[in-house]
């Protein structure tokens, strides 16, 4: 027979098993939300009203965004064609540091870097003295080979207008295992809440100085909260690959999802010039 007080014990274990699993399936849901860019970028449309869902979704309720649904748009009847060739034959390298590298770069030089992807090159004029922590972390994991054989993930076209890169995952959730500084949140380029077409940004988790490996380039003005490092500009010939990748839209039909087109970067380079 059971007694009273092992009843009592019996029924607090089963309440400290209900706060626990609460708890997990709390931390997951949060992870999914805070995952970048996204987890970085994601779009929410409300009746005609953007928000971006970086970090947005801390406090569940106690914003009016918290609850939001997506506000769905008609699904395409027919996939674009795919504009991009085969990817280059090679691997995505395994690789993780626990520490940001030190300091190699000329601060004073300029710097390009070229992004070889299926779609077509994309130069960029990089911004080494405003951001001088960034172009150092992707000349080091350039220099590694970290980048090479790795997918674009993520395309939004409603709201804001980027193409995210840099996930050795390929999921939203890989990096180089170290983090860098936000820097150059006050450049001239960023006026009135607007990254400017051509921008090369940082992703991040929503919170300061979290930025890893992942990165996107917008195609198309949009308009989001200075907190994601500007770092480079992107060329016109470039731009235009970026909008032929847009073009081809992305898997959802919702505005924010994997690219139809098959966006691999065979080979990422940083040169001083």
């Amino acid at each position: 027979m059971v007694t009273q007080e092992q009843r009592r014990r019996q029924l607090a274990r089963e309440k400290f098993l209900r706060q626990q699993q609460r708890r997990t399936a709390a931390r997951r849901k949060s992870h999914m939300r805070n995952t970048v860019v996204a987890s970085v970028l994601g779009v929410i449309v409300v009746g005609g009203v953007v928000s971006y869902a970086t970090g947005l979704f801390k406090n569940d309720g106690k914003k009016a965004n918290a609850g939001a649904e997506v506000t769905p748009s008609a699904s395409p009847t027919s996939k674009a064609p795919d504009p991009c060739a085969k990817p280059a034959e090679g691997a995505v390298k395994s690789l993780s540091w626990k520490t940001e590298p030190a300091m190699a770069i000329d601060k004073s030089a300029a710097y390009t870097m070229k992004l070889a992807t299926t779609c077509g090159d994309i130069d960029v004029a990089l911004k080494t003295a405003a951001a001088p922590h960034t172009v150092n972390s992707f000349d080091f994991l350039a220099g590694k080979g970290f980048f090479d054989h790795t997918k674009c993930h993520r395309l939004t076209t409603n709201g804001i207008y980027v193409l995210q890169c840099g996930d050795p995952k390929g999921t939203g959730s890989g990096g180089p295992g170290y983090t860098i500084p936000d820097e150059n949140l006050k450049d001239t380029s960023l006026k009135g809440g607007v990254y400017p077409a051509g921008t090369i940004a940082m992703a991040n988790t929503g919170q300061k100085h979290t930025g890893g490996s992942q990165f996107f380039l917008v195609y198309q003005d949009s308009q989001l909260p200075a907190s994601y490092t500007p770092f480079g500009t992107i060329s016109k010939p470039g731009l235009t690959v970026l909008k032929k990748i847009a073009a081809a839209g992305e898997s959802t039909g919702q505005g924010d999802g994997a690219p139809n087109a098959t966006v691999v970067i065979n080979k990422l380079t940083v040169t001083k010039s």
